[in-house]
């Protein structure tokens, strides 16, 4: 596979800036998986899709205020956006200056200047410790850290719409987008249905914006990332599948999380935590999930892969090019699909 295999045009202009008006008035490009057929829908209609029994995994991963602006002690402007929370007091992040920080210097943060002292490299990013405790930093001198396809700096009203609902462990640094249409009142009606929930955690990283970099698809280098899968997940999983219920993952995130946990598993899903590295492309075997929400996805990205190989590359590119025309918007303020997986995948 080449990466120009995943590649499409899209119009600058279809690139959501801002959120919809109202979580669940977002679209919803329904791509059957039985028949082809694509259906325009809007993101309320979910309820009727799913089945009574399903089971919805989403990813309660809390989307932390991640990007600092300030100075090293030598004078010179500095941006931190801190990649993975370690402890208390020390954080990995991406380190922006006109020269890059060595051990030892300080980096005063936020307009009240917070001390983080550089203590080495990791990798591509610095290793910092903090005087204080990192989350308390970031809720107080940080911003929220918007993809940087979004040309707005952050405002108020982002603090709230680059988050679910039901967001609850911080640590992510992009929002795990696919679950960010969903509203009370729509989880309230689901559950009136008799579809379950459960959740996952993965911390979403920085790095899933990362462009591919070579050309030989087999060869990229996956970012790593921390997820967590309750006990009470793997119940309500199995339990599903007992009443012949489907599980629908919410976002790429929740989908990779139960695929890692599967893949390491000798007989199966498993309760745990761990790092993944998973690279999803066409041709890999989907052990758990039998439906994804998502959003629509960068040209040439890991996860315009990842949807080709669940719901099957052509029926993506003509998915896409049907979105495309149809004036829907993309990434993560944009519009939703629904897949089936592919049969056999």
């Amino acid at each position: 596979m080449r990466l120009s295999d995943f590649d499409y045009d899209l119009p600058p202009e279809l690139i959501a800036q801002h959120p919809a008006a109202q979580r669940t008035s977002s679209r919803l490009l329904h791509v059957d998986g039985r028949s082809g057929e694509l259906h325009d829908r809007q993101f309320g209609d979910l309820v009727g899709l799913l089945d009574a029994n399903d089971v919805l995994i989403v990813n309660d991963t809390r989307v932390i205020k991640a990007r600092l602006h300030g100075r090293k002690d030598t004078g010179g402007e500095v941006e931190v956006l801190v990649e993975r929370v370690l402890d208390d007091r020390r954080a990995l992040a991406q380190v922006r200056a006109s020269k890059t920080p060595k051990a030892g210097r300080t980096l005063l943060l936020g307009p009240h200047g917070v001390k983080a002292e550089v203590l080495g490299r990791v990798g591509e990013f610095h290793e910092l410790r903090f005087d204080e405790e990192v989350l308390e930093v970031l809720a107080r001198e940080g911003e929220v850290p918007l993809p940087p396809y979004i040309t707005h700096a952050a405002e108020g009203d982002d603090e709230s719409r680059y988050q679910t609902v039901y967001a609850r462990v911080p640590g992510a640094v992009a929002a795990p987008t696919a679950g960010l249409h969903f509203d009370q009142p729509l989880l309230d009606a689901l559950r009136a249905k008799g579809i379950a929930f459960a959740s996952v955690t993965l911390h979403v990283g920085a790095g899933t914006f990362q462009p591919v970099r070579v050309d030989d698809v087999s060869q990229h280098v996956m970012h790593s990332e921390w997820y967590s899968i309750p006990q009470a997940t793997v119940d309500a999983i199995g339990a599903a599948r007992k009443k012949n219920g489907r599980v629908v993952a919410v976002g790429t995130t929740a989908l990779r999380a139960l695929e890692s946990a599967a893949a390491l598993g000798e007989g199966g899903l498993a309760a745990g935590a761990a790092e993944t590295r998973l690279f999803i492309v066409p041709g890999y075997r989907f052990q758990v999930v039998d439906r994804l929400v998502t959003n629509f996805h960068l040209p040439r990205s890991t996860l315009l892969m990842l949807v080709a190989a669940f719901a099957g590359a052509d029926p993506i590119r003509r998915a896409y090019a049907h979105a495309v025309a149809q004036r829907y918007r993309f990434f993560s303020y944009g519009d939703a699909m629904l897949l089936d997986r592919l049969r056999g995948g």
